[in-house]
């Protein structure tokens, strides 16, 4: 899924909600990841919302930041 990609509510809704800024591969996490821009009232952690990639919708979870907790000590 690339920058630019439409994301939406649900797999049948019609009016997208935001957009797809930027991912790719995390190693750290071992599994692709994707940054968006969301209304604050979808934003909830946990949801599922849904990409459109190709004609076909991919879901997506949204998740904190930073994916990994830091383990360095100031």
């Amino acid at each position: 899924m690339r920058e630019g990609a439409i994301l939406f509510a649900d797999a049948a809704s019609s009016e997208p909600i935001g957009k797809v800024t930027s991912g790719g591969f995390g190693p750290s996490l071992n599994c692709p990841r994707r940054d968006g821009l969301l209304p604050t009232s979808l934003a909830a952690l946990g949801r599922q919302i849904f990409a459109e990639v190709r004609g076909q919708r991919l879901p997506l979870r949204v998740a904190a930041m930073p994916f990994v907790p830091n383990t360095y000590k100031r």
